[in-house]
């Protein structure tokens, strides 16, 4: 089970059809399940699901092509996954996603289908079962509030009061200047005490704000994006 289907290869330096069609068949297989496994409990686009479908037969290609030499063939797949993300960021997620369909198509690549199977079940499974329980996932009230502001109000302490009031802390994360300065952008990160009072907390800052925009939603975290 542990064996590579390809010793014959290695010695002879002769692939057999029946042996390509056996590892390709077995990288596809294992492409979709790669390919459900990011689909649980995420949002996704269908194209890049048929993507981590078919890479795994992708880089298996490439690993008998190369007749084995994982240096060169590595290095090849290095490259051709740095294509995607030279102009579009990629989330963790996706990330892992695409390195675990490379190590499944590097071990089919080398014959060890048995290995390659163990492998996806034992990392497929514990994707699983990290994303159903929630792991990492923070319980806290965190939210990223955006406050517009006339410039005659002195931002450092307008909201002071409201935020003891509400929140358990606030950290002002930047201001810009806006409307060709009439305007002020303060983003803040807070953490409510209560969800329930998020609206008398907007309604009382709309009071101090001549109720200009305000905008508040969920924390995004940059280690999410790569």
């Amino acid at each position: 089970m542990f064996n590579s289907i390809l010793s014959v290869v290695s010695e002879t330096q002769a692939l057999e059809i029946s042996s390509f069609i056996e590892c390709t068949i077995a990288s596809l297989i294992l492409g979709v399940i790669i390919g459900f496994i990011y689909m649980y409990k995420n949002n996704y686009s269908k194209s890049f699901v048929i993507t981590l479908a078919l890479m795994p037969a992708i880089v298996q290609v490439i690993i008998m092509m190369v007749n084995g030499n994982i240096g060169t063939s590595v290095a090849v797949m290095g490259a051709f996954s740095l294509v995607r993300f030279r102009s579009i960021p990629g989330s963790a997620r996706e990330i892992g996603s695409i390195f675990m369909a490379m190590a499944v198509g590097l071990v089919t690549g080398m014959g060890y289908i048995g290995v390659a199977v163990i492998f996806l079940l034992i990392i497929g499974a514990t994707i699983i079962l990290l994303f159903t329980v929630r792991f990492g996932e923070k319980t806290t009230n965190e939210r990223e509030l955006k406050i517009i502001i006339p410039e005659n109000l002195d931002y450092a302490d307008v909201f002071t009061d409201l935020f003891e009031k509400y929140t358990k802390k606030a950290s002002l994360i930047r201001v810009k200047t806006t409307n060709m300065g009439s305007l002020y952008e303060l983003y803040y990160q807070i953490e409510l005490i209560n969800n329930s009072k998020e609206k008398a907390m907007i309604d009382e800052i709309r009071c101090r704000n001549g109720n200009l925009n305000i905008m508040c939603g969920k924390a995004q975290y940059s280690t999410d994006i790569l």
